[in-house]
């Protein structure tokens, strides 16, 4: 329920039907651009471990560098200068979902 009232308030774009087909998306999303009530609602209903999932299947364009480097200090998952750089995109994340599957 939660995920719900957030995916219509933070993927405004998209009905929460259509956005919660993407959960990470929606947590990306609350983490990115997020009230702090809300990124603490969700991380106390979702846990720690998804945000943590989140940024290790991050796409390009999720996140901007202020964020990724917040999220991973705050998780724990990196100290000072040990950061990992941001998802880039690549040649297979420009094709259409179902080509990505033909490629070797």
């Amino acid at each position: 329920m939660i995920l719900h009232t957030l995916a219509a308030k933070y993927i405004w774009w998209k009905t929460p039907e259509e956005a919660l087909r993407f959960p990470r998306r929606v947590i990306a999303q609350v983490m990115e651009i997020g009230t702090l009530e809300d990124v603490e609602l969700l991380l106390a209903d979702a846990g720690p471990q998804q945000f943590v999932e989140v940024l290790k299947c991050a796409e390009a364009g999720w996140f901007t560098p202020p964020s990724w480097h917040y999220w991973h200090y705050r998780l724990g998952l990196a100290g000072v200068g040990e950061v990992p750089p941001l998802p880039v995109k690549s040649a297979l994340s420009t094709l259409p979902p179902d080509d990505v599957s033909l490629v070797p």
